[in-house]
């Protein structure tokens, strides 16, 4: 027992949370293959980067404040899209509906290596990775020789945090609500697709402020590190660019069911809220 004791004291924090990493990588793996329910990370998603966070904290002894408060900034994120998610019915066997339509058009050996190295190994590491800037906060934290000192750009970084997170609660309830509504109108119900609120502003206000919260996430580190010349960056601009690709399939799905998305993509920004363009507006009245 001393001997483990020892080991697991030696350990450091990204060891522990790589090792986490690979476990929840297994199991999100065999599960898909027992089950053949290929969604175990997105069950995940919101979950397991909290994990990783306070793992970080921990290292410090929760000692440094700018640890503490990513961590209680990133347990607020993962309960908002976890309480989202199972309310969507996520928890419950539901697949994510893109998976059905790619698994059609690929040879099941085909599917399979997608499941693994993109399903399962990659989105994994892209989760573990938009968590890697705390630990260049920890580097640069009180175990460190010389540790940066929480500051105002810290609180300037939360606020703006915490800003984001009341968007993307803001836009995922108008889009519950306008299924909710849309689920009760029945197939004649008018618009068929969400383009009020947030979403006459950006077609995907939610995926917006997703992504705007891992930057600041990233910021918190470079703060830490005095500079933005960090390889931590990597975890943020890889989420960015898997939001890109997911971007466009979800919208050629949904225009291969409403012609009428195609004005609306013309109309309105794709990720980032902004005024609708006059002229497709003016065309949609004609």
């Amino acid at each position: 027992m001393s001997h483990l004791g020892i080991t697991l004291n030696a350990m450091t924090p990204l060891l522990l949370a790589a090792i986490v990493a690979g476990v929840v990588s297994a199991f999100c793996w065999i599960a898909s293959l027992v089950s053949r329910d290929y969604s175990w990370v997105d069950r995940i998603w919101s979950i397991v980067p909290v994990v990783y966070v306070w793992i970080f904290a921990a290292g410090t002894g929760f000692a440094d404040p700018r640890l503490g408060l990513l961590a209680v900034l990133v347990t607020a994120w993962g309960a908002r899209l976890t309480f989202n998610f199972a309310r969507k019915g996520g928890y419950s066997g539901v697949e994510d509906y893109r998976w059905p339509i790619l698994r059609a058009r690929m040879p099941g050996w085909a599917w399979q290596l997608f499941n693994l190295f993109f399903i399962v190994l990659f989105q994994n590491a892209v989760i573990f990775a938009i968590t890697l800037p705390a630990w260049t906060a920890y580097e640069h934290s009180v175990v460190s020789d010389a540790p940066t000192p929480f500051g105002v750009l810290d609180v300037v970084l939360a606020v703006v945090f915490l800003g984001l997170l009341a968007g993307e609660t803001v836009a995922d309830r108008q889009q519950w609500d306008f299924h909710q509504a849309k689920h009760a109108g029945g197939p004649g119900f008018q618009p068929r697709f969400l383009q009020t609120g947030l979403w006459r502003l950006s077609r995907h206000p939610n995926y917006f402020f997703e992504q705007a919260q891992w930057w600041i996430v990233f910021g918190f580190g470079a703060v830490a590190a005095g500079t933005v010349l960090i390889w931590t960056v990597a975890g943020a601009a890889v989420l960015t660019i898997l939001f890109v690709g997911s971007t466009i399939f979800t919208e050629s799905i949904t225009r291969s069911k409403y012609p009428e998305y195609s004005e609306y993509q013309a109309r309105v920004s794709p990720v980032i809220p902004w005024p609708p363009r006059r002229e497709a507006t003016a065309k949609s009245h004609a």
